[in-house]
């Protein structure tokens, strides 16, 4: 029955664009929004669109942020001679419940993936290069999730980064080979942190 309503199927569908969200989980959420009142709906809908609009890129680090420059990169108390290379905004959140890094970070933005039509110049490597021309960064710690593409992107970087005069680390894994960082518990990002390696 809830097919034949369109309304309701079109707002199902826009649901169903997000990722990791099924078809059955996208009408969930439309039937959820259907019993919303009024107000709710349209706090719900200014909400979506509020975050579009204000949130964007930090200038330094890429993080995303709704200030003009990231609560990290404009903490006077981070460590800046250490950055953190992370490929997605949701790690840096991951990281930064474990509270023992110190440094910055360095958003990617995605991870080297040629079958899916991502190469090295569409994500923010660029950018990263040019912080760790300015001379302030010290070392660069490749924090990429242990998979077939993060252990390429973890490579194409320290390549880029050897003509530099800084020392280049890799997380030392406590996660199993295949799964995600922002996924991992306080207690085994905080080993990987602790242990890690020379590239």
């Amino acid at each position: 029955m809830a097919e034949y309503i369109e309304s309701l199927q079109k707002l199902a569908e826009q649901f169903g664009r997000l990722e990791g969200v099924g078809k059955k989980n996208a009408m969930k959420m439309a039937f959820s929004v259907l019993d919303m009142t009024a107000e709710e709906a349209e706090e719900f809908s200014k909400a979506i669109i509020e975050a579009k609009e204000k949130i964007h890129l930090c200038p330094i680090c890429q993080n995303i942020t709704d200030r003009e420059v990231c609560p990290i990169c404009a903490d006077p108390n981070r460590d800046r001679r250490t950055v953190c290379i992370v490929s997605d905004p949701r790690v840096v959140i991951s990281m930064e419940k474990v509270r023992e890094y110190k440094g910055t970070y360095h958003v990617l933005h995605g991870v080297i993936s040629p079958m899916n039509g991502i190469t090295p110049d569409k994500l923010k490597i660029k950018e990263l290069l040019a912080r760790i021309d300015d001379g302030e960064i010290e070392e660069a710690i490749v924090a990429t999730n242990p998979t077939v593409e993060g252990e390429a992107t973890a490579m194409y970087i320290s390549r880029l980064l050897k003509p530099f005069d800084i020392k280049v680390t890799r997380l030392a894994y406590g996660v199993p080979m295949g799964s995600d960082l922002e996924y991992a518990d306080e207690i085994t990002l905080y080993r990987a942190i602790e242990g890690r390696r020379d590239f």
